[in-house]
């Protein structure tokens, strides 16, 4: 029999993917976690209106597929970004438009700079394309905005990745330190500006971007604030010939239609936003309040999430993870070092942050033994 003929880049990747799911832990456990704080969803749910809106779209529209073009989404969007519709791109998540983008712009061996550390589903992406990585290391822990422009201007890197607020640290740059950083991206090349926690953050936090600037493309999502994380929805908000090559590529109709009815009510439902975005700091304020009583160090979050530095080296702070997801709690940690000292905590309603007071106690003791 013979072998599939894939190409030799298919050939040559390894098995993985960017992150084990929830589900494929609880799998292997057999059993349900108690409190899902690791993925960065967001407990507090969708809009009220939203779910009504999904749940109408749901029961009499299912049957269509979605607007190919996502044209009402696309002008309310754009109203509410204070631009113009073609501006606009609408995707499958920023996961999704992260792959449409490295289609545009890499092929094998292409150079692509990111940080040592950042966000795996773009390095996942980057490596199914072939490309090769410029990778340039946190500062502190913060991802090196300087220091990822010097990389692209001296490698001719067409693609630079860049998050902020940042994921996996919840750390994040003044808006006006980024912005002679996008004004050094060379021409023809672009700078992704992934905001997906953008909601969460201060308002210094955004640099200025001019829109019809084809060097920047900003990323925002409704999988965070929006609650929305399992509809696979996101946009980016770039110069007008960026946005219309995605058009190239892009699966027509990979939004579908209950997820746009969703978007659009979310959207409007400006008090539902600022809710969560009040739950949130509320969940933070605990899990920094719960860090300190157990002798560790909250660090500062623009996001839904919270980085608590267990105060040791990795293998430290794996042992601290893995004894709480033995008792139950869906936690992450950042790989690389030195950002994996630390354990990365999801804002989670109070009976979520009831169970991580009682637990990390416990999962600390036997991590010191």
């Amino acid at each position: 029999m013979t072998s599939p003929r894939f190409t030799p880049l298919m050939a040559a990747l390894p098995s993985t993917v960017p992150f084990v799911a929830a589900e494929a832990m609880e799998r292997m456990a057999g059993r349900p976690f108690r409190a899902r704080i690791g993925a960065n969803e967001s407990v507090f749910g969708p809009s009220p209106k939203a779910i009504a809106a999904m749940r109408e779209a749901a029961a009499n529209e299912a049957w269509l597929y979605g607007d190919p073009e996502n044209h009402d989404l696309k002008i309310a969007l754009a109203a509410a970004a204070g631009v113009r519709p073609e501006n606009i791109v609408v995707g499958e998540g920023i996961d999704g438009l992260l792959g449409l983008t490295v289609r545009l712009f890499v092929d094998p061996g292409t150079p692509v700079v990111t940080s040592l550390g950042g966000y795996p589903t773009f390095d996942y992406h980057v490596a199914g394309h072939g490309g090769r990585f410029v990778r340039v290391p946190y500062l502190g822990d913060r991802e090196d905005h300087v220091g990822l422009l010097d990389a692209a201007i001296r490698e001719n890197a067409p693609l630079i990745y860049l998050s902020n607020p940042n994921n996996p640290m919840a750390s994040w740059s003044l808006g006006a330190d980024i912005e002679p950083t996008l004004a050094r991206v060379p021409e023809g090349s672009l700078l992704i500006l992934d905001q997906a926690y953008g909601e969460f953050a201060p308002a210094d936090a955004f640099p200025r971007v001019d829109v019809d600037d084809p060097r920047v493309i900003r990323f925002r999502t409704f999988s965070k604030a929006h609650g929305m994380a399992g509809m696979r929805i996101a946009y980016g908000i770039a110069a007008p010939e960026i946005a219309r090559a995605y058009d190239k590529i892009r699966n027509h109709f990979g939004v579908n239609r209950v997820a746009q009815a969703g978007a659009l009510a979310s959207i409007a439902d400006t008090d539902w936003i600022a809710h969560v975005v009040a739950s949130v700091n509320h969940a933070k304020a605990r899990i920094a309040a719960i860090a300190a009583a157990n002798g560790l160090v909250a660090l500062p979050s623009a996001t839904n999430f919270v980085a608590v530095d267990c105060g040791r080296d990795g293998a430290f702070a794996k042992a601290v993870l893995d004894g709480l997801v033995a008792r139950g709690l869906f936690v992450r940690k950042p790989g690389v070092a030195p950002m994996d000292r630390c354990i990365r905590i999801s804002a989670g309603t109070d009976a979520d942050m009831d169970l991580l007071a009682e637990m990390l106690p416990q999962a600390l003791a036997d991590a010191r033994r």
